[in-house]
């Protein structure tokens, strides 16, 4: 694919930002983005397409680029931004993660996952697309390595940053393109298995904190007719699909531990004194009937409530 170009120099001062917010909207995919100074902005974009990849040249005044929840579509294609600056670091934030990477660095971020993405002077940044499962067929769990800085100087990483370079500049040649494209993944893919060998404890440590929060959201909520994967994700500004990737590694699933944990509330609530009806608790911890509730509750303790509640009166008056 021959190099196309994009810039601001051309447009009329107060149409500039939204010219380079739709720029970037089609270049990689809808971002909130904000400006020192929106009407002296200046930005200019190359880009072209490498096969299985593409990648885009940046050269820009500070600014400040989000993916927020509200922009990602249910369905949407998953895609990785592999970005490499030259001139100035990178502030990055996602998935609780905040970074800084410097010129000789670069990073990964996941398109589907809310993120932050910021530089305070003008800068030039090398950016690979590349879709998810093109990575995920040579790395395991390549979400893993989202928002961690690595060394695009030296090693395997560094040869990767330095074939982006040339492989931007190259003159077009459309067999030749498909061809270095496949060369790229395979040279990404190698460079962070490289260093995720030794940042692998800390990436398992990050999953288990985005766990527990998950799951301490739900047990504060257990009453909130609202609960769901859904409520549960924006909560904890993740997606609903890296939430459902956290739970996975539990052997679960989301749906499942809010039942269960609402049952298990259900359960302490029949033991206590008082006369408050099977249905209110039913209702109380979000089940849509007494029948249903128990059912459930049947199945996983192995009695009824209401033979459970019995049981309970019966010990404290023996």
């Amino acid at each position: 694919m021959t190099l196309e170009s994009y810039g601001t120099a051309a447009i009329a001062p107060p149409e500039r930002a939204a010219h380079w917010s739709a720029i970037i909207a089609d270049t990689y995919f809808p971002l909130h983005l904000s400006y020192r100074d929106p009407a002296t902005f200046q930005g200019r974009l190359e880009r072209r397409g490498m096969g299985r990849v593409s990648l885009s040249r940046l050269r820009t005044e500070p600014a400040r680029y989000e993916r927020v929840p509200g922009l990602i579509r249910q369905g949407e294609a998953e895609e990785y931004l592999v970005t490499i600056p030259s001139l100035a670091p990178v502030l990055f934030r996602q998935l609780g993660r905040d970074i800084t990477c410097a010129p000789g660095g670069f990073i990964v971020e996941r398109g589907d996952e809310p993120y932050r993405f910021a530089y305070q002077a003008r800068n030039d940044l090398l950016v690979m697309k590349i879709a998810r499962g093109a990575l995920a067929e040579r790395l395991r769990q390549p979400d893993r390595l989202c928002a961690t800085v690595f060394d695009g100087r030296e090693g395997l990483g560094g040869l990767f940053a330095e074939t982006v370079r040339r492989a931007h500049a190259m003159p077009a040649d459309p067999a030749g393109s498909e061809v270095l494209g496949r060369q790229l993944v395979e040279l990404l893919a190698l460079a962070l298995d490289r260093q995720a060998e030794t940042d692998a404890g800390a990436a398992t440590v990050i999953r288990a904190a985005h766990l527990k929060r998950a799951q301490d959201t739900i047990l504060r909520n257990l009453t909130d007719p609202a609960l769901s994967p859904q409520t549960v994700a924006a909560a904890c500004g993740i997606s609903k699909r890296y939430l459902h990737d956290l739970f996975g590694d539990t052997g679960t699933t989301v749906a499942q531990f809010i039942r269960e944990a609402r049952l298990k509330a259900a359960r302490d609530m029949l033991q206590m004194p008082g006369d408050l009806s099977l249905a209110a608790i039913a209702y109380r911890f979000g089940f849509s009937d007494q029948a249903q509730f128990s059912r459930l509750f049947r199945a996983m303790f192995g009695q009824t409530p209401s033979s459970y509640r019995a049981a309970c009166r019966a010990g404290r008056q023996g």
